[in-house]
C-alpha cells in the first residue's frame, strides 16, 4: 500500500553483480560516482554495516552544498541493501529505499524502490528535486564507473 509514495527506479548495468555491490560498500567507490551529474560528494563518516551511517555532502554544480545522511538497514550481499536516508539523523522527512541487485546475464539489474512518508512528500522530491532524473543519473554514474572497472580488467 506504498504506491502512492514511491518511487522506483532500474537500470541494467553491464557489470557483475559482486562488483555493481561493491561500488556501494565502500567510500572509495561511492565518492567517485554518488549522486546526480554534475554533483560531487564529500564523505565526512562512513560505516558500511547495519546501523552504521554515511554522513556525506552533495555538492551542486550551482556550488549549492545538500548535507546528507544514510544509515544502513540491511545488508544481504552481494543480492539486496536497505537504508533510511535524509538531511541528518533527525529528519522527519527521512526516506527508506531498498536496493536489489540481480543477475541479469553478465551484468546487473539494479532496482531502487525509494518510500517516503508522505505522498506529497513524494511528488514533492519528484517536482522541485527531479528526484526521478536524478535517480537515473546517478545510476548512469555508477553503471560508467563500473564499466570503466571493467574495461580497465579486460585491459590487465
Amino acid at each position: 500500500m506504498t504506491a502512492d509514495r514511491e518511487i522506483v527506479i532500474s537500470r541494467v548495468i553491464d557489470a557483475p553483480r559482486e562488483l555493481v555491490f561493491e561500488a556501494f560498500t565502500e567510500v572509495r567507490h561511492l565518492s567517485r560516482w554518488w549522486g546526480p551529474a554534475g554533483f560531487r560528494t564529500t564523505t565526512r563518516a562512513f560505516e558500511f554495516h547495519v546501523g552504521g551511517e554515511w554522513v556525506f555532502v552533495l555538492h551542486g554544480p550551482d556550488g549549492t552544498d545538500y548535507s546528507e545522511w544514510i544509515s544502513w538497514t540491511e545488508i544481504t550481499p552481494p543480492e539486496r541493501i536497505a537504508l533510511r536516508h535524509g538531511e541528518s539523523r533527525d529528519d522527519p522527512n527521512a526516506f527508506e529505499s531498498v536496493l536489489t541487485f540481480a543477475a541479469d546475464g553478465a551484468g546487473t539489474r539494479i532496482e531502487m524502490q525509494t518510500v517516503f512518508p508522505t505522498r506529497q512528500l513524494r511528488d514533492e522530491a519528484a517536482e522541485k528535486y527531479h528526484a526521478i532524473e536524478a535517480g537515473e543519473q546517478t545510476l548512469g554514474n555508477l553503471a560508467a564507473y563500473v564499466g570503466e572497472i571493467v574495461r580497465k580488467g579486460a585491459e590487465d
